[in-house]
């Protein structure tokens, strides 16, 4: 998107604001699919957590995408944008039986990721398919808090659990029609998928009815000019020629499934933030922002980095600033970023956030969460208004119980 295009979107909506550049995420898609193209049956399910406005799963559905889902919630709002249960796949981790079985008596695939619930599910419901998730035991991922293939992750059933789950399937002659892993997101090496698919293959075999295989995600995208990223050019040709080989070995063309969150929506995104004050200490140069970790949260959590942007003055001689928000905590979403000049009421961007941004929002201080905004077919699109007072206490019960208090002390 051009900066005079998220100028125009921050004074005709305000700020902050996020904006999704359509045209990113359906060119992502193809680039994706595009990948696979030798493979007779692919199955792309966007990741729901990442960024569930309504807007952008309708996009995807356009585009012929499913869903992967790990909450009920996200179910519902899959459906209601009009996507179809047999396009939804239901991908928990912890969640009760009786969720599962709600999901499942909407026609929507279920992916279980423990024995428990597997044998419960299984014995009540034996004519239901169900894809497992194992854990193959691989170590990925661009740190700790996004790594859930290892051998302490909470997420998937041991591969070294295989003689459990069989027995369990034996016993409750439950029908298994896929099997899914997920090792981690940010991942950039090629191999490190491509030796998991093997441990997947492996489990497959196991199962003789089974309908998909579902790879995960956790590509890596690039989150400042010049970064590396997964090539996934390379990664489909190389999974294709296993992929295929082995559905010849199998008997059955299966289809290919892939879960991609932040690969089809992280580039598309773009924060905006007013700067309310410029701060000269003795060592540091602070552009302080209207907005902190309650609107972005993936510096402080993950770490992560997000290119940062003066759309109000690109061209400016650089300097260094530290940009930090308003929250009454030390938010800091960049240190000593070389930045082109910043004056107070200049609007700055954040790059790569279209991804687990404003889906990890929060109303933390009391602040309200901001607007967003769709950008398709050069034309703004809102997509969900700035929250007011209203929203913040709309859930909020006033009783009235503390006058009696007063009056005994």
């Amino acid at each position: 998107m051009e900066n005079e295009n998220l100028l125009a979107i921050a004074r005709e909506f305000g700020d902050p604001i996020y904006v999704y550049d359509a045209s990113k995420i359906i060119s992502q898609y193809n680039r994706l699919n595009n990948a696979f193209d030798k493979v007779k049956k692919v199955k792309l399910n966007y990741a729901v957590k990442a960024l569930s406005n309504l807007a952008i799963l309708k996009l995807m559905n356009s585009l012929g995408a499913g869903l992967d889902t790990v909450s009920i919630q996200e179910v519902n709002l899959g459906l209601k944008a009009g996507v179809k249960p047999a396009n939804i796949i239901f991908t928990p981790n912890g969640v009760s039986l009786e969720e599962i079985e709600q999901v499942s008596s909407l026609g929507v695939q279920i992916n279980i990721d423990n024995l428990s619930i597997l044998e419960q599910f299984g014995t009540k419901h034996p004519n239901v398919p169900v894809c497992i998730r194992v854990n193959p035991h691989v170590m990925a991922g661009g740190n700790s808090k996004i790594s859930v293939g290892h051998i302490d992750s909470k997420f998937g059933i041991s591969i070294h659990q295989i003689p459990h789950i069989l027995r369990i399937v034996e016993n409750t002659g439950m029908n298994i029609n896929g099997i899914h892993m997920h090792t981690g997101s940010d991942i950039l090496d090629v191999e490190v998928f491509l030796h998991a698919s093997e441990i997947l293959f492996e489990t497959a075999k196991n199962f003789k009815n089974l309908d998909f295989i579902d790879f995960g995600s956790g590509f890596k995208v690039p989150y400042k000019e010049g970064d590396i990223e997964t090539n996934i050019e390379e990664f489909g040709q190389k999974l294709t020629k296993r992929f295929n080989a082995f559905c010849k070995e199998y008997g059955k063309e299966l289809t290919l499934g892939f879960e991609p969150g932040k690969f089809l929506v992280s580039e598309a995104g773009y924060f905006l933030a007013n700067v309310n004050v410029i701060k000269q200490t003795t060592s540091t140069v602070f552009a302080g922002i209207d907005s902190g970790f309650n609107h972005l949260i993936r510096p402080m959590f993950y770490n992560s980095h997000h290119e940062i942007i003066n759309i109000s003055n690109p061209d400016g001689k650089e300097r260094f600033y530290s940009v930090v928000g308003y929250i009454c905590e030390t938010d800091t979403f960049a240190t000593n970023r070389r930045i082109s000049e910043i004056k107070e009421g200049d609007t700055i961007a954040f790059k790569n956030a279209g991804a687990y941004c404003f889906s990890m929002a929060s109303n933390y201080n009391s602040r309200y969460r901001p607007a967003e905004v769709l950008w398709h077919n050069e034309k703004a699109h809102l997509i969900r208004k700035r929250e007011t007072f209203d929203d913040l206490i709309k859930n909020q019960v006033d009783v009235d119980i503390f006058s009696t208090v007063v009056e005994e002390a």
